[in-house]
């Protein structure tokens, strides 16, 4: 629920941004389909900008244009400023800045290449432009080393402070009097029914009692394929989810910092067997690692400054796409209307074709026949004024429609098939009238003739 209640939220941002990246706030929507696949839009863009017409506004410049130009909401400028005002607070730049030294301090050699930390912008909250707006302010921390291609994030000073995981800091705070080695178990969310093997379970509860190994130490001595060697890799894993702010990240994502980290095929093997802490959801298109102890009810626990405005944006998305049948209704373009008003002429046409088949003629005045079901249903929706006297037509309508297949029904019931059929076409004079043939004196010798030679 938490994957799919996201799944647009990231394009949509990439279209603000680039939005409000241009001088004039406006642009044109051929700018935005050549970029779509930079900018990760899931449909055809011009679909995907009028899906969320809350965010952003379709308007032709000055009235003539040929393409439609795209700006935002002030909805959305609301939010946008409120978004800054969190970027620019201190407090959580000193957020984002731990991140950044926690996984530097991960890293075996310190370092982290710049392109690796681009695909993890969104994952860890950092600012569009953080390179100058935020590593600048911290040159004790970490600095840029190497040019703008190759460059790299170097951790300066390490912290000692800071260089405890998530797991260590809760045993520390419980009062269980947890020092460095000593085993650490993992909290677990089994789902529903599941049920375990005797060995398997013995399995389990002997690997959660081994000693755990920060993923702040080097750890390359143990063996790839010994059950130590998968503790540390679903230490070094759990850590690194619990510094993104949504505490989850594509699939691929991960498996990137896990191969610069050089443990991507442990990380492969921790995500295999074990479901019950790393949660590997396929729900938008692409696998995502979500971790499960960080969510209720699809509803992330722990919530940070980021979060709640990234939730308001989600809000305004999903208010346009509960109030989707009014807003199309009101303020859908003349296509869109066209194609509502065709649907229910055809629906109309299928009611008038049963009818036919069933051996029942209505008549339609001129008006009626001219108007239509579909204007009749327009009109009750926008309010005319003729909405009451046509409401009452198309009742009127339906009633004689709805009296004449009843009586139809009654005499199939009644009748055999042949019988309720020829029933059906006296009553509504379909049958054509007998003509008496005249009968001359050949004719009537030739009956009496086949009457001698029945008998």
């Amino acid at each position: 629920h938490a994957v799919e209640r996201e799944k647009n939220l990231l394009p949509l941002l990439n279209v603000k941004n680039l939005i409000k990246s241009e001088p004039s706030k406006t642009l044109p929507i051929s700018i935005i389909a050549q970029n779509k696949d930079s900018l990760k839009i899931p449909s055809r863009p011009i679909e995907f900008i009028r899906k969320y017409p809350s965010v952003f506004h379709e308007f032709l410049p000055g009235g003539i244009g040929i393409h439609p130009h795209i700006k935002l909401t002030q909805e959305v400028l609301d939010i946008d400023a409120d978004e800054h005002l969190v970027y620019e607070s201190d407090s959580y730049r000193q957020l984002v800045a731990d991140r950044l030294l926690k996984l530097l301090m991960i890293s075996r050699m310190n370092k982290i290449p710049i392109n690796i930390l681009d695909k993890l912008k969104w994952d860890l909250g950092l600012p569009q432009n953080y390179l100058k707006t935020l590593v600048p302010d911290f040159p004790d921390c970490f600095r840029v080393v190497g040019s703008n291609d190759s460059g790299q994030l170097e951790l300066v000073c390490w912290s000692d402070e800071l260089a405890v995981s998530i797991l260590e800091k809760k045993a520390m705070e419980g009062g269980s009097g947890y020092s460095k080695g000593m085993p650490l178990a993992f909290p677990v969310k089994f789902s529903k029914g599941f049920e375990m093997d005797k060995k398997v379970k013995k399995w389990w509860d002997d690997w959660q009692k081994l000693p755990y190994v920060s993923p702040y130490e080097n750890a390359l001595h143990l063996s790839p394929k010994t059950d130590e060697s998968d503790k540390w890799a679903t230490a070094v894993l759990h850590e690194i989810l619990n510094l993104f702010v949504a505490r989850k990240a594509e699939k691929d994502d991960v498996l990137c910092i896990g191969e610069y980290l050089g443990i991507r095929s442990r990380f492969k093997r921790v995500l295999l067997h074990h479901p019950h802490i790393f949660y590997l959801s396929s729900k938008i298109g692409t696998y995502t690692v979500v971790l499960k102890e960080a969510y209720k009810r699809g509803l992330l626990i722990e919530n940070n400054p980021l979060m709640n405005i990234r939730n308001r944006y989600l809000h305004l998305m999903h208010t346009v796409r509960e109030h989707g049948k009014d807003i199309s209704m009101s303020s859908g373009t003349s296509q869109e209307k066209k194609a509502a008003s065709n649907a229910s002429k055809k629906e109309a046409g299928d009611d008038d074709s049963e009818e036919e088949n069933n051996g029942v003629s209505v008549t339609f005045s001129g008006s009626e026949t001219e108007n239509g079901d579909s204007d009749e249903e327009e009109d009750r929706f926008k309010g005319g004024r003729g909405s009451s006297r046509e409401a009452v037509a198309v009742s009127r309508r339906r009633t004689t429609t709805t009296r004449s297949k009843r009586k139809n029904g009654d005499l199939k019931t009644h009748l055999g098939d042949g019988e309720g059929e020829r029933a059906m076409g006296r009553r509504h004079s379909r049958t054509k009238p007998k003509v008496p043939q005249p009968l001359n004196a050949s004719t009537n010798v030739h009956r009496r003739s086949q009457q001698r030679s029945s008998s």
